[in-house]
């Protein structure tokens, strides 16, 4: 498929390059980005050229578009987002944001914009699209379930980071759920906890 800009005017959504390959590496310096996403740690340069060489451009040909999440439509980046195809009709969604920009619904936004992207018939024409988190990362859970993911479960050590298998929660949302936030998340979901990174942490790391 052809890269594509996704915006609402307040962030951009576009296909990292290799002009990003500094700012990735230095984005993922950040330690509770390492907590929870599925990257190397240390985390160093050729990573990231490998993350565009492996992972952006390969994905683009093969319905798995990633995009780099931007304040201008020429800015640098300031986050990741992607859908990594499962079939052609489902999809699982990742993201993380570099610690300077969380809490101000960033992530929120951009999930909107893609998941409008792959429900779309003139997008990827998905019909469900699935979101993973490693046990803890409350924030994660906490964007998705704003925008419209339903709980689905905990799945025991049915995650892979870095050798050690970690428990993980999974959630998704039907190109029938309405947008918005969703009913049906377990009690614990709604206290206060304190900030983490905005990231997934599933096999087919983000960066």
């Amino acid at each position: 498929m052809d890269h594509c800009v996704l915006s609402n005017e307040t962030i951009w959504l576009s296909a990292p390059t290799a002009d990003d390959i500094d700012t990735i590496t230095e984005c993922c310096q950040d330690p509770t980005i390492g907590e929870w996403v599925t990257i190397p740690v240390p985390y160093t340069r050729d990573d990231a050229i490998t993350f565009l060489d492996g992972l952006v451009r390969p994905g683009w040909s093969a319905r798995s578009p990633t995009w780099a999440v931007r304040l201008r439509p020429d800015g640098p980046v300031v986050g990741m987002i992607g859908l990594q195809e499962q079939d052609d009709h489902a999809a699982e969604i990742g993201f993380w944001l570099s610690s300077a920009q969380r809490s101000r619904g960033l992530m929120s936004q951009a999930v909107n914009l893609v998941c409008d992207f792959g429900f779309s018939a003139v997008g990827l024409n998905l019909q469900r699209i699935s979101w993973r988190a490693f046990v803890g990362n409350y924030t994660s859970a906490a964007v998705v379930r704003r925008e419209g993911f339903r709980y689905e479960g905990r799945s025991r050590l049915g995650s892979v980071q870095r050798g050690r298998r970690r428990d993980h929660w999974l959630a998704a949302r039907l190109y029938t759920d309405p947008p918005g936030p969703a009913d049906g998340w377990p009690t614990e979901f709604d206290r206060s906890r304190p900030p983490t990174a905005q990231t997934r942490d599933v096999p087919g790391r983000m960066s």
